[in-house]
């Protein structure tokens, strides 16, 4: 019979490689996302890029926009996971400026996914509440910030050189959240 304390070790040991795993997939600045699953588990998110974020929306950022129709999501990156899982993955550019985009990518998850990435960033900290739903923001030390959001049952997330607080990303956060989620607010705290 094994003794209570060597399971606590043996569980203890497994769960701290898994979050790990978990939160090395979710490393901020848009540079990794989950690891891939040979089948796509995502519901298909059927609306286009300027239905999900209207270019009035970017009105704030005092630039003109216009959508990137060629863009495609870094491997490995959180957009390039939520594309292979039926998602949509978006960009903008600013016209003045091309070297300025906004990324987003949305993705309609079963209720475990979700709670396994919530509980991924909750770890890493930068939990935002004025999302209204659960949120969480990083900056990278290359200066993008990258918001995530979970209007439940969807996975929100966005990055941008514009995003240097979690503020910065909150009129692109609203308007994704206003189409898929209109009603959705945070239902609890973030995810222990």
């Amino acid at each position: 019979m094994t003794s209570r304390s060597r399971v606590r070790a043996i569980s203890a040991a497994v769960l701290a490689t898994t979050s790990v795993a978990v939160l090395a997939a979710c490393s901020g600045g848009g540079q990794a996302g989950p690891t891939a699953t040979a089948t796509p588990i995502g519901t298909p998110v059927t609306q286009s890029c300027t239905d999900l974020l209207p270019l009035e929306s970017l009105a704030v950022y005092g630039q003109a926009f216009e959508e990137v129709g060629s863009y495609r999501p870094s491997k490995g990156s959180p957009a390039a996971w939520i594309a292979e899982h039926r998602g949509r993955v978006c960009q903008f550019r600013e016209v003045s400026d091309h070297a300025v985009t906004i990324s987003f990518a949305v993705a309609h998850l079963p209720e475990k996914s979700l709670t396994n990435l919530k509980d991924a960033l909750y770890q890493r900290g930068g939990s935002v509440p004025t999302y209204r739903v659960e949120g969480y923001f990083d900056l990278a030390d290359d200066g993008v910030g990258r918001a995530d959001a979970f209007p439940d049952p969807y996975w929100v997330t966005a990055s941008s050189t514009l995003f240097t607080e979690p503020g910065g990303a909150q009129p692109v956060v609203d308007a994704i959240r206003g189409v898929v989620a209109p009603s959705a607010t945070s239902s609890a705290t973030p995810t222990p």
